[in-house]
């Protein structure tokens, strides 16, 4: 009997992309429904990503579009953190739905920022779909992919190496903290 495969959740930042690029960087990633998770959906200077012209891009692609930027958004009220988002009900609902979702077909889940460490895509979203059992493929800018598990050996490799008195997931949780605290301060 063969072991039963985790579900499957892909990122993605839309960057500076043409949006024919973009589309182009979902098919080959094989994603059928794409999942804003920006809190606000639109972009001053790509307009092409704002949300009505990105789900009419997509429709024409065959790719479906779904907005979660009121619960899967990275925006903690001040003072907050990524676990206070974390910790909320609808929080938790929507990982249930993307968990269903990728169930179904393949769900990218999609911001701003290029990079994934760079983005609450990973430093909120994913790294919770992972303690959820799920797993998670970043697609690169040029076209590439990168499994979660190399981005948090990245993150662990900087600044928070072995330690003989923390386990792995204790010093993830550290380095997690710290990836966000850096981000509030750029």
């Amino acid at each position: 009997m063969s072991p039963i495969k985790p579900p499957l959740i892909k990122t993605v930042g839309h960057s500076n992309h043409p949006i024919e690029r973009f589309v182009d960087l979902l098919k080959a990633g094989g994603v059928g429904t794409l999942v804003d998770v920006r809190s606000t959906p639109w972009s001053r200077r790509f307009p092409q990503f704002g949300k009505d012209r990105l789900a009419k891009s997509l429709a024409e692609a065959g790719i479906a579009y779904v907005h979660e930027g009121a619960a899967l958004g990275g925006k903690p009220p001040s003072g907050g953190s990524y676990d206070d988002l974390a910790a909320r009900p609808d929080f938790a609902d929507a990982l249930g739905r993307l968990t269903a979702r990728a169930g179904a077909t393949t769900v990218c889940l999609m911001c701003a920022e290029k990079e994934p460490l760079d983005c609450h895509r990973t430093v909120l979203v994913s790294r919770r779909l992972v303690e959820r059992g799920v797993a998670i493929e970043h697609l690169l800018a040029d076209g590439g992919t990168r499994p979660h598990a190399e981005i948090e050996e990245a993150l662990l490799g900087k600044g928070s190496g072995p330690d003989l008195f923390e386990d792995r997931t204790t010093r993830l949780a550290r380095a997690w903290a710290l990836r966000e605290r850096a981000m509030r301060r750029t």
